[in-house]
């Protein structure tokens, strides 16, 4: 029986911290400005674009969720999963689909599709 290869995403997806309301458009701005975006289809949209901006936040209990702002001033966060599967939605009743494909974690959440950059380990060994 072959498992399912491990996932972890690249640490591309820099470290910041969650500020208060009148601060997340310019975060958000900043955020592209600085290279932390990955490519993304909101609303519906066919083609994948690198302009959702990306916030990695630590929770109190050591948990990692990521936060992608979409450039309507929508967002979407997710929780890392640390058993090899990626990510999975933090809140809300739509659930995430997530394939692998050419080196990207692809994410489908309602009409948003979203591109992470992964790396996939093998875990086949001692079977």
């Amino acid at each position: 029986m072959r498992s399912a290869p491990l996932l972890s995403l690249f640490p591309v997806l820099a470290a910041c911290t969650v500020t208060d309301t009148s601060e997340q458009a310019d975060q958000s701005e900043e955020a592209l400005a600085s290279g932390r975006t990955i490519a993304c289809a909101v609303a519906g949209n066919a083609s994948y674009e690198p302009v959702c901006s990306v916030e990695r936040v630590e929770q109190e209990d050591g948990s990692l969720m990521l936060v992608v702002r979409h450039p309507d001033g929508g967002f979407r966060r997710f929780d890392v999963l640390t058993d090899g599967r990626g990510l999975a939605t933090s809140d809300g009743a739509e659930q995430a689909t997530i394939d692998l494909a050419d080196g990207k974690l692809d994410v489908t959440v309602g009409s948003d599709r979203y591109l992470f950059p992964a790396t996939v380990r093998n875990n086949d060994a001692g079977e």
